[in-house]
């Protein structure tokens, strides 16, 4: 038994659509979740400025005790998680491997699409975890910049987002993928004007669902659980500010994000 909580870490708001499925699938476990909305995106930095935000978002957490890194963020994984995983000595999660696999399990033509973060798409990550797993697959990648401040700024269904989606979707719609991966925790806040675009016919792929569900295994396989007599506390910590964090999580979250905390980072 082990009571101390699970650490998440993303960007800004995007590891949020990870933290509900931890919730939902692992619900006796405590959370602590920071936003680095303040140095948000990573997509776009070089390759140094996001290991050291990513070390920089890993030493925040282990001050708060934590048993376990989930790195909600497909830019830090990309980058960060070789570097990462061996220097901690608590389990450490990412999001690309669940991602693809479940893109792979997914798609029926084998025609898979694949958009993120610039430097997500030119790190090649995802082609490369396909691959891994089934070399038949035909993948499609293309870069969605604008999707992070669109999601950032709560404009997740607007006609500014229907439009951006269009710019950067159709083409791929063109090319008749039937999955589209979401290789960027923020993309699921824009979901509904993502499928909208894509039509009934493409199936679409968080890495949410995939990760909480590694979560789960490891705490049963470790032997690490919480004790289920006890409530869990969830804890909430952001880069910038601590108004915009609570209500736009709070609307992802139905209204479950409150007394969120700012930290200044730069000091880990």
């Amino acid at each position: 038994m082990d009571n101390r909580p699970i650490g998440v870490f993303d960007s800004g708001l995007g590891g949020l659509t990870v933290l509900k499925e931890i919730m939902r699938l692992v619900p006796c476990e405590s959370l602590v979740y920071f936003g680095d909305s303040g140095r948000s995106p990573y997509g776009t930095k070089s390759q140094d400025t996001i290991i050291k935000y990513t070390f920089q978002d890993i030493r925040f957490l282990l001050n708060q005790d934590i048993k376990m890194i989930v790195i909600a963020c497909n830019t830090a994984s990309a980058y960060g998680y070789k570097r990462i995983r061996d220097c901690f000595d608590i389990p450490v999660l990412e999001v690309v491997r669940p991602g693809a696999e479940a893109a792979v399990r997914e798609s029926r033509t084998k025609k898979i699409g694949v958009i993120g973060t610039p430097g997500t798409i030119s790190s090649g990550v995802y082609e490369r975890a396909i691959t891994e797993i089934d070399g038949s697959v035909q993948i499609f990648s293309r870069a969605c910049p604008l999707f992070v401040p669109l999601a950032e700024e709560g404009w997740w269904s607007n006609d500014i987002a229907v439009r951006t989606a269009e710019e950067y979707l159709i083409p791929l719609k063109k090319e008749g993928i039937d999955t589209l991966v979401l290789g960027c925790t923020h993309y699921p806040l824009l979901q509904g004007t993502i499928s909208g675009v894509m039509g009934d016919g493409v199936r679409l792929v968080s890495s949410g669902i995939e990760i909480a569900r590694a979560v789960g295994d490891i705490i049963k396989e470790r032997g690490i659980g919480r004790d289920e007599r006890i409530p869990p506390v969830y804890r909430y910590y952001t880069s910038d500010s601590v108004e915009k964090f609570e209500a736009l999580g709070g609307s992802f979250l139905e209204g479950t994000l409150h007394s969120a905390e700012k930290i200044d980072i730069e000091k880990y």
